[in-house]
């Protein structure tokens, strides 16, 4: 395993950390998903499976592999921060709507029902974990793997 894999490798360990975490908060907790919380899920499964991917392919790819995953969090960033403005305007309604329908009508969702099945409201509050939202962990989560992917897409560019 070379040095710029070793990210790589703790990045989709930690994805798939989280995808559990959100099951046992699902499951364990009755705290149900809302469509950006799926929206999450999908873009933590799609850090992970990049850079599990990445990691199995020659030291070549390595570079395009991060920068893609690296994109992956950036997107699920982006969807943690639209939660968080979801919930700070309760107004807006992210529940029952057409994005809950498409997202249930995926096929992944019928594989994986309990992974990626939308069944909550976005404006729910649920009590915080450590003191941050669920959104806000994830925001938390994404910055640290686009910055630990960007960082391996940056230096294997530059030859390191």
């Amino acid at each position: 395993m070379t040095r710029s894999s070793k990210p790589l490798l703790l990045t989709a360990l930690g994805c798939i950390a989280l995808l559990g975490v959100g099951l046992y908060l699902q499951l364990v907790l009755e705290m149900l998903p809302c469509p950006l919380c799926i929206l999450q899920r999908y873009a933590f499964a799609a850090t992970g499976l990049i850079c599990l991917v990445t990691v199995a392919l020659p030291a070549a790819a390595t570079r395009i592999g991060a920068a893609l995953a690296c994109a992956a969090s950036l997107a699920g960033a982006g969807i943690a921060i639209r939660h968080l403005w979801v919930k700070a305007n309760p107004s807006v309604s992210c529940g029952i709507d057409p994005l809950e329908t498409s997202l249930n009508q995926i096929v992944i969702a019928d594989w994986f029902p309990a992974l990626f099945r939308a069944d909550g409201l976005c404006t729910t509050d649920y009590d915080p974990i450590l003191g941050l939202s669920i959104p806000q962990w994830a925001l938390v989560w994404f910055a640290i793997f686009a910055l630990a992917t960007g960082a391996v897409a940056v230096l294997k560019r530059r030859g390191a």
